[in-house]
């Protein structure tokens, strides 16, 4: 129980990374440092997907050898990483012959051991975009709804996975919580999904797709991309070899991914992991697609935002807190540079900034820049609407309701701000100094807390708040101990305010 063990999905090398893929990275980051911060021992994973007939043709679009153009690829996804502040613990790449592919023959020969892998000749609708045969019923005016392009007819004969098998088990672990699905609506899509699966193909003529992991005993063919891609969650652990990190962190707390790969991840993985012997996953965490201004985000229309340019614009701080407080976590949102600039200067720099600016002023001026703060003198009042916030974040965040659980944070905030202004210590320190040290006590308390609550969204600055404290970033929320807080004479404005 004192091990989190969170994966995001692994993003394809066709393209560069996109503020899509960021939302990912930052909805894990905070779920990892939260669990940091509740003192558990955590292993975040990412990486890279850098197999299948979609690689193979974008690398060709380039004029590339797909080896130089999945390395490029990859290694933006690695600075994104550093770009974003993010705290995961390892990088998988699917390309990785030493890492990678042992897992994943050892996965299918597990599959064959079960029985569970047969040979035949197949027709049917490749959508390359997914890299996966989908139905017919399943296409809209004969596209694919999700990539707007007519699948291709594909007739060959490749390796079969018993998926049907097993899809009342998983359809049983599902519905009874032991495979949680979060949000609630996937939950329902996926159990009307089960009733509708059929086997599924796990390999293509390795003519046909020359860049992948070839399927043991049989070089006639490439394993399917998804059979390679989803056995990255244990590879990274070393699978293998029943490595440490395995037998330490397996099963899975959260698959954290997007909405378009959840038949993949709530279907053909728990099959595959089933079909092994293997535990599920305890949870999977769905996310939906930003747009921009209301539209779908597409190179055509020029409106795909680079994550790597807006951090260079607004700083990494802003624009974690952006997507992480303006999307809502497991559904679709939008992104406008005059939405991020507003939620930055009501949230950041108004409320924020300028409370810990007014609180440091008033402790510097008045108390010479020491504070000694004493638990039994902040507001009971105050205390008492600490409390039911810090529990309803606690139950925020385990739900994936991860903009919620920032705004309660923000909550706690707009309450330090009201009191201040309610309580004026600037005039009530003439009058009534114990009083006056009360207020401040009180205010203190109430600006740790939050910048604790808000420590997974905005790491950087939560930081730099403690510092300017001089007060450890591990201070729990629910009461501090008997100490002295010095307050930093030198200090930076937070958040200076957006103009127009």
């Amino acid at each position: 129980m004192n091990k989190f063990y969170i994966t995001t999905a692994i993003a394809y090398v066709n393209a560069k990374p996109h503020i899509g893929f960021a939302l990912e990275l930052l909805q894990a980051d905070v779920l990892a440092r939260y669990n940091r911060l509740l003192g558990k021992e955590v292993f975040y994973l990412t990486g890279t997907d850098e197999h299948g007939a979609k690689i193979i043709r974008a690398a060709e679009a380039k004029g590339k050898d797909i080896a130089t153009f999945t390395d490029e690829i990859a290694k933006d996804y690695e600075k994104l990483t550093d770009v974003l502040n993010i705290s995961n613990d390892d990088f998988i790449r699917t390309s990785d012959q030493q890492r990678h592919w042992p897992s994943v023959q050892k996965i299918w020969k597990q599959l064959e051991k079960s029985g569970d892998l047969y040979k035949k000749n197949y027709k049917g609708y490749y959508c390359v975009g997914h890299e996966a045969f989908v139905k017919k019923s399943d296409l809209k005016g004969g596209m694919c709804p999700d990539h707007g392009a007519e699948p291709e007819v594909i007739e060959e004969e490749n390796w079969f996975f018993k998926l049907t098998k097993y899809t009342g088990v998983i359809k049983e672990k599902i519905e009874s919580g032991e495979f949680r699905i979060v949000p609630e609506t996937r939950k329902n899509e996926i159990l009307r999904l089960l009733d509708d699966a059929e086997d599924v193909s796990f390999s293509r003529p390795s003519k046909d797709l020359t860049w992948g992991i070839p399927v043991p005993d049989d070089p006639t063919q490439t394993m399917y991309v998804w059979a390679d891609a989803l056995t990255n969650y244990i590879s990274a652990l070393d699978y293998e070899n029943e490595g440490e990190l395995y037998k330490k962190f397996w099963p899975a707390d959260v698959h954290l991914i997007g909405k378009d790969i959840t038949r993949f991840h709530a279907i053909f993985w728990p099959a595959i992991l089933l079909s092994a012997g293997l535990p599920l996953p305890k949870a999977l965490y769905i996310h939906g697609f930003i747009t921009a201004d209301g539209q779908k985000m597409s190179k055509t229309l020029g409106n795909v935002i680079n994550p790597f340019d807006l951090v260079k614009k607004y700083g990494v701080d802003i624009a974690r807190y952006f997507f992480l407080r303006e999307i809502p976590s497991g559904d679709d949102g939008d992104f406008s540079y005059e939405k991020l600039e507003r939620r930055y200067n009501a949230d950041l720099a108004n409320t924020y900034g300028n409370l810990v600016s007014r609180t440091l002023a008033l402790i510097d001026k008045n108390l010479n820049g020491e504070l000694i703060y004493e638990e039994d003198i902040v507001d009971k009042e105050i205390k008492g609407k600490i409390a039911d916030i810090i529990h309803k974040y606690h139950e925020q965040v385990c739900n994936f309701m991860l903009h919620d659980a920032a705004g309660s944070a923000l909550a706690i905030l707009d309450i330090a701000n009201a009191y201040i202004d309610e309580k004026k210590p600037w005039a009530l320190v003439k009058e009534d100094e114990a009083a006056f040290l009360a207020v401040m006590t009180t205010v203190t308390k109430l600006t740790l807390t939050a910048s604790w609550l808000l420590n997974p969204f905005i790491p950087e600055t939560t930081e730099k708040v403690f510092n300017l404290f001089g007060a450890d970033d591990k201070l729990p929320p629910e009461g501090l101990d008997e100490r002295k807080f010095a307050i930093k004479p030198d200090r930076e404005v937070l958040f200076p305010k957006i103009n127009g």
